[in-house]
């Protein structure tokens, strides 16, 4: 079995964990935040520690290409996040709607 093979390589920006909608930016981050195989595994039970210590093996050998990869997604997290915010979804724009609404109505009860 190749190491490649616990993967699923959806596009070059998509790369998840066989069987599972998990990607591997969700593993490494934990990774790159301190935490061991053991304590992803709590964060992330739906995995093995098979699936993790695959998932920081790819990385360690692909580590320019995986951080090339995390910074994209990175970058195309924060973009739509502020297309969010510039464009907020009719819901969003009910719930602020209500958040003002509610912040008067305490501020006239006062």
């Amino acid at each position: 079995m190749q190491i490649e093979d616990y993967f699923e390589f959806i596009d070059p920006d998509d790369i998840r964990i066989k069987g599972h909608r998990i990607g591997i930016d969700n593993v490494i981050q934990y990774y790159l935040q301190g935490y061991s195989p053991e304590q992803i595994i709590e964060e992330l039970p739906s995995l093995n520690l098979e699936k993790i210590y695959a998932t920081l093996t790819y990385y360690l050998h692909n580590r320019v290409e995986i951080d090339a990869y995390m910074l994209r997604l990175a970058k195309w997290r924060e973009q739509r996040y502020q297309e969010s915010l510039a464009n907020p979804s009719p819901l969003m724009q009910r719930l602020r709607a209500l958040k003002v609404q509610r912040e008067q109505e305490l501020l006239n009860s006062w």
